[in-house]
């Protein structure tokens, strides 16, 4: 996904100003596609060079909003339905734990459970959004309900797979222990 796509698809729902843009963005996609006020309103200004938005509306102190052209829902479109997502992911996560052998075992398992309390506390921010959004108040909102129970069940399977891998190097570790130490190894 790319900002671009996304902010077509925010103002595909309906016009706002790249500060309503930014609301959106740190209460709904945050966690999908973050983005920085700087990117945010550089790319307007390139949507709407390219044609694909237009300024609907001029307000006090330069304040602008934006809307959704033909051309834009076109591209909009034609990125959801004829294009493949890119799903070459790199997760420095994932790279960490690849190399969790080069740590003792208390290091990695430390690394571990740091792992789980952070979905644990995003879990929670998820867990907010689910009871305070309305999530029948348009379109934006009912996919953005799909999105979120997206998030909640990949951090449920997390949480279930840091809690085997411990499990994995606690077992890894008590069985190079010598039989009757009862000593926790440091590799």
């Amino acid at each position: 996904m790319s900002l671009r796509h996304a902010l077509l698809g925010l103002l595909n729902d309906k016009p706002a100003s790249g500060y309503d843009l930014m609301r959106t963005f740190d209460t709904t996609l945050a966690h999908t596609w973050p983005a920085t006020q700087s990117q945010v309103y550089g790319e307007l200004n390139r949507l709407t060079e390219a044609g694909l938005l237009c300024v609907s509306a001029e307000g006090p102190r330069g304040r602008k909003e934006y809307s959704i052209t033909d051309s834009g829902r076109a591209e909009l479109v034609h990125w959801l339905a004829d294009t493949e997502p890119n799903r070459v992911r790199r997760n420095e996560t994932l790279l960490r734990i690849f190399f969790l052998g080069n740590l003792t075992r208390d290091q990695a398992v430390g690394y571990l459970e740091q792992e789980a309390e952070v979905i644990s506390r995003r879990d929670e921010r998820f867990r907010e959004i689910e009871r305070t959004a309305d999530w029948e108040a348009d379109d934006l909102a009912v996919h953005g309900r799909l999105a979120l129970e997206y998030g909640l069940r990949l951090d449920a399977m997390h949480r279930e797979w840091t809690d085997w891998a411990v499990a994995q190097l606690n077992a890894r570790d008590a069985a190079r222990r010598p039989a009757g130490s009862g000593q926790n190894s440091a590799s």
